[in-house]
């Protein structure tokens, strides 16, 4: 993170807004966005040459609501690595704004960064693999921690069938807990599936368990994560992993349909075969009890549910 030698000084007034508001909504919300630094005073010499300095290092902080996360700087001046929250007394005892810093150094650092990703983005859904390599590159130039341009250049690879540069992608990846957070969802999901399309299926299974330790109530990640144990032939884990599927959400309809695929292509073992259909008879009950509540979920379920059409349909094809 920046950090700079710098005399030391009085502590900051309170800490306020770093960057103007861009809205008279956000106005009214005054809520915290923008660079902020904390000061630690170190010794440096020794003896008659003993002098003190500030060593000051730059935050990026943002508040949600009542929540207010800090995060390091890189040094390139944009926010990167593990986020943290910090309460409002902390905010203001221990951190001073930099509103100039912000404005002039980090916040187009960002834009820059943005824009690479938005290119990249773009570029990859036109089929222009080789143009979006290069704008996710330059964005990982800026931060190699970004969780888009990690994905983004990674399923570049992929659908270039690239398999050497895609595990090292992966390798990063599933380093980073950013890259599991809800607003990744689709993101994620979609590298998964074209891990296991890829035939990476180790590295998929890997990256699956991986998703799991950090969310463990999405259902289409358990679902997806037994499409994979099919294909390494693991039909105990297939099961078990689209039973707790289903335990998180009982109309799940491409995990019923997956079940029914495995007893009807004789896949179930014959030990666990009554106990599948009496869950399914059970799950098929439930929904036809309650077709209302299901109607209404629905479209809320809907961005969920499409990175796992794949696994959805692939048992067919198996």
């Amino acid at each position: 993170m920046p950090k700079e030698q710098i005399p030391a000084a009085p502590a900051a007034n309170a800490p306020q807004t770093a960057a103007a508001p861009t809205s008279s909504a956000e106005a009214s919300k005054t809520e915290v966005r923008g660079v902020f630094s904390t000061q630690e005073i170190r010794k440096v010499g020794t003896g008659t040459t003993t002098r003190k300095t500030v060593q000051k290092t730059f935050w990026f902080i943002e508040q949600h609501g009542d929540v207010i996360e800090c995060q390091p700087l890189n040094p390139n001046y944009v926010p990167s690595g593990p986020k943290r929250k910090i309460t409002m007394d902390e905010l203001i005892g221990k951190f001073a704004p930099e509103p100039e810093f912000y404005m002039n150094s980090v916040y187009p650092k960002m834009q820059e960064m943005q824009r690479s990703v938005d290119n990249g983005d773009s570029h990859r859904e036109k089929g222009e693999t080789f143009a979006a390599e290069y704008e996710y590159s330059r964005a990982l130039k800026i931060d190699e921690e970004n969780v888009r341009a990690n994905f983004g250049i990674g399923l570049t690879y992929l659908e270039r069938g690239d398999a050497e540069k895609a595990q090292d992608i992966f390798a990063r990846l599933v380093k980073l807990d950013g890259a599991f957070e809800p607003e990744h969802k689709h993101l994620f999901n979609e590298f998964g599936i074209n891990l296991r399309k890829n035939k990476m299926l180790q590295q998929s299974l890997e990256y699956y368990q991986r998703a799991l330790q950090l969310s463990q109530s999405d259902e289409n990640l358990y679902m997806n994560m037994a499409r994979v144990l099919l294909e390494t032939k693991d039909i105990n884990g297939c099961i078990d992993h689209l039973l707790k599927a289903l335990e998180i959400a009982p109309s799940h309809e491409p995990s019923i349909k997956f079940l029914a695929w495995l007893i009807q292509k004789n896949l179930v073992p014959e030990d666990r075969l009554e106990t599948v259909r009496e869950a399914l008879r059970a799950l098929t009950q439930t929904a036809q009890q309650a077709p209302a509540q299901g109607s209404q979920q629905a479209p809320a379920k809907a961005t969920q549910q499409a990175p796992a059409k794949d696994a959805q349909q692939a048992p067919a094809k198996a």
